[in-house]
């Protein structure tokens, strides 16, 4: 006959190990699901950038990173006044434009005397007091239902609807909202304060 001590040192084992095995479960898919969620919401939320150039400065500098909202465009529009990273023409292959939205779709545009007018009104709350350049929009332009127009702070240095390059943006286009700035490389390393 089997010493009882023994089985019941044996059963204590059996229980010990059960919950070591239980708690080492739990604790992987805590680690396992915080994963995916940290990855998804990268994904969604964090898609990450450069800014090229000073055509958003002051607002915002080249070199600096900034972290784009990829969801908030899939329930609701761009606004006026939203600051968006986009492809110029849907071109993967170039970098991504940032810039301020100005006109909405279904509006008119046009540059004349060196302001922005939207549907024959001067947009009186825009960041920049003088638009020298008109480009194209010296002309009206009419915006399409799924249209943007878009202009850099830093008018006279930027690249945007203005040009005939790059033109009206469409929601296809746009990659996502500016969310958050990171600052440069350079702020990070502590050489620029």
């Amino acid at each position: 006959m089997p010493d009882n001590g023994f089985s019941i040192r044996r059963r204590e084992r059996k229980k010990i190990n059960f919950q070591i095995f239980y708690e080492i479960l739990t604790w992987i898919t805590v680690v396992v699901v915080a994963s995916i969620l940290g990855v998804a919401v990268m994904y969604f939320f964090g898609l990450r950038t450069s800014v090229v150039g000073t055509s958003m400065e002051p607002a915002l500098r080249a070199g600096e990173q900034v972290l784009l909202n990829r969801v908030s465009y899939q329930f609701s529009s761009p606004k006026r006044g939203d600051v968006i990273a986009f492809y110029p023409n849907g071109n993967t292959k170039s970098h991504i434009y940032i810039k301020r939205v100005i006109g909405l779709p279904g509006e008119r545009i046009r540059i004349a005397d060196d302001h922005v007018f939207i549907n024959d009104s001067r947009y009186f709350l825009d960041t920049v007091e003088f638009t020298r350049e008109a480009g194209i929009a010296a002309n009206e332009i009419r915006l399409g239902t799924d249209e943007y127009f878009v202009l850099g702070d830093n008018r006279s240095n930027s690249e945007d609807s203005r040009s005939a390059n790059i033109g009206n943006v469409t929601s296809e286009m746009i990659q996502g909202k500016v969310w958050l700035r990171l600052g440069t490389a350079q702020e990070k390393m502590g050489l620029v304060k």
